[in-house]
């Protein structure tokens, strides 16, 4: 499974996702520090879900990255995040 399906299968299903866009910029990266040759470092996500709506933006991003698991997240060089 891709890092993105992974990020995907993720957050559906620790969300309930009224929006979810995931963009791989692994190639805007390219040989540049964290680039891992898998094509599969860099990664943008837009996310709303009613649960994040109330909390903080640490707050949202520590829900994010608690959904994620800490074994994807390691695997992942840059992760943006715009929730709401």
């Amino acid at each position: 499974m891709s890092r993105e399906a992974e990020i995907r299968n993720a957050l559906e299903t620790a969300f309930e996702v009224q929006e979810l866009e995931i963009m791989n910029e692994s190639s805007r990266h390219a040989g540049h520090g964290g680039d891992d040759g898998s094509g599969e470092s860099h990664f943008a996500v837009r996310l709303r879900a009613p649960e994040l709506g109330p909390l903080s933006r640490v707050a949202r991003h520590r829900a994010v990255h608690k959904a994620l698991g800490a074994e994807l997240v390691a695997a992942i060089h840059a992760l943006a995040l715009d929730l709401g």
